[in-house]
């Protein structure tokens, strides 16, 4: 039963880190498409702000033991990766 609730806990961690990567998306998306360039301080102030709240978030859940530093750290690289192909996709236009 404890193995069971300790997974349910970690899957849902992990949903739970990978929604919030998909809100700084969505949010750096919307706010690169209708308000300010990459180049703006706004943008990044708010993507700092948002990565660095989602880095706080990730080492959270690490130590609690919810989620291996490593899937973390995959996280983190992935929504790095996504903003990327925004920002250049972004400065093409």
């Amino acid at each position: 039963m404890t193995s069971e609730i300790s997974v349910n806990h970690r899957e849902k961690a992990l949903s739970l880190l990978q929604a919030d990567a998909e809100k700084i998306l969505k949010l750096i998306k919307v706010q690169m498409d209708n308000l300010t360039m990459p180049q703006c301080p706004l943008y990044e102030e708010v993507l700092d702000t948002q990565m660095f709240g989602l880095s706080r978030e990730i080492d959270f859940a690490v130590r609690l033991g919810l989620i291996e530093g490593l899937e973390g750290k995959e996280l983190i690289s992935k929504l790095e990766r996504e903003l990327s192909v925004l920002h250049e996709a972004s400065t093409r236009k």
